[in-house]
């Protein structure tokens, strides 16, 4: 049946009463988020005790930590010729459907390198993993679509590890989203263990030759730094209970460093580098910790802060971490009125998985099966219903 419009109108003009009051919440709570920014902007100290304190009870809890840069730090780029490799890498993937005549998945990498000053055309690479019989299988237990995921993210760091082989001079990697890998629920659990430790192997061996690598956020709706000032308004029963404590919920990170009247940050500069604290940190130890800033790659006026993750080892290393800075304002300027990096873009194009293409790669490896004399199936009968939908009736 269609939609009930009569109901859903309805439903708006609820939404639309509630206007005012929600405004009203949200200049509150925004403006208590700046006023405790500035506050603790020196408590480092007292931030990060505040923090363990927390995590003694809860050390699930996700929140931005401070390293030795005041929260209200704010650094710009320097002008001068950027030398380096860059290689960018995105995946797309096909996820296996059990309502179709044949239960496959795929995995296309794309990725680009760019040698800046050389004057060379930048190189594009694709790689595309098929999935069939056992390889959906994985223990013994039929993939995920969150599986499938992991296994992407995977696939696209092992690139990036694969291209930055025998390239003498500064390498900058990055990736679309983040670094940090989720983890999995139920029956995926152990299958993740066995994605995770191959993951931490991809970074290690990027750590090892000293390439720069970072995860790029765009339109990040993450309230780290925000979720650290609530840990900090909390009191000593507030903070038993802090999955419950969120008095700054409408605000976020993007909001607090990107306001459009007053940014805290200008255009093409980062803020300061914080610690990522999650139930995933148990995970990456060591060099691999996971850190990460916002960085404003809009311009006056209209303000526009990503997030990007990067692992302990550039964090260490102020001239790596300059020059990631440096490459990833120089990328999103590429791409004029609309930021984003121009490398992943166009890594991007290169991944992305066509509808048709699916629907021949299907056909190709049906054809296949059977001229194999191997049996195959047939689709669902609620997928025929549903793709009986779109067709005009006589």
């Amino acid at each position: 049946m269609p939609i009930n419009f009569q109901q859903t109108y309805s439903q708006i003009k609820t939404i639309g009463a509630k206007s005012e009051e929600r405004r009203k919440k949200k200049e509150d709570a925004r403006k208590q988020a700046r006023n405790l920014f500035a506050t603790y902007s020196a408590e480092l100290d007292a931030l990060r005790a505040k923090v363990d304190s927390a995590k003694q009870i809860d050390s699930n809890i996700r929140c931005a930590v401070p390293l030795d840069e005041n929260l209200a730090s704010s650094y710009g780029i320097e002008d001068s010729v950027i030398q380096a490799t860059l290689i960018a890498a995105d995946g797309s993937q096909i996820n296996p459907d059990r309502h179709a005549s044949i239960q496959f998945g795929l995995i296309n990498v794309g990725a680009i390198t760019m040698k800046l000053t050389s004057g060379e055309t930048p190189e594009i690479f694709t790689n595309t993993e098929l999935m069939y019989g056992d390889d959906l299988l994985p223990n013994g237990i039929p993939m995920s679509e969150g599986l499938v995921a992991l296994k992407r993210d995977l696939a696209e760091r092992s690139v990036l590890d694969e291209l930055s082989k025998n390239i003498k001079g500064d390498v900058v990697t990055f990736t679309d989203g983040p670094i940090e890998l989720w983890g999995a629920k139920g029956e995926d659990v152990h299958s993740f263990t066995d994605y995770i430790q191959k993951y931490l192997g991809v970074l290690s061996r990027l750590q090892s030759r000293g390439i720069i690598t970072a995860g790029y956020v765009d339109k990040p709706s993450a309230d780290l730094v925000v979720r650290l000032l609530e840990i900090m308004m909390a009191d000593n029963e507030q903070i038993k209970k802090l999955r419950d404590f969120h008095p700054l919920r409408s605000v976020s990170d993007r909001w607090l460093f990107g306001e459009k009247e007053n940014p805290l940050l200008k255009p093409g500069e980062r803020s300061a580098i914080f610690k990522i604290q999650s139930s995933s940190e148990k995970n990456y130890t060591g060099v691999l910790e996971l850190h990460f800033f916002y960085l404003n790659v809009g311009t006056e006026g209209k303000p526009y802060p990503v997030r990007v993750e990067v692992p302990k080892w550039v964090v260490d290393d102020k001239t790596k971490l300059n020059l990631l800075h440096a490459v990833l304002v120089q990328q999103c300027k590429m791409m004029g009125s609309r930021p984003y990096p121009y490398l992943l873009h166009r890594a991007h194009e290169t991944a992305v998985v066509k509808q048709e293409e699916k629907y021949q790669i299907e056909q190709m490896l049906l054809n296949e099966l059977l001229k194999n004399n191997e049996e195959s199936d047939v689709g669902s009968n609620k997928q025929s219903a549903k793709n009986l939908q779109g067709r005009t009736k006589r």
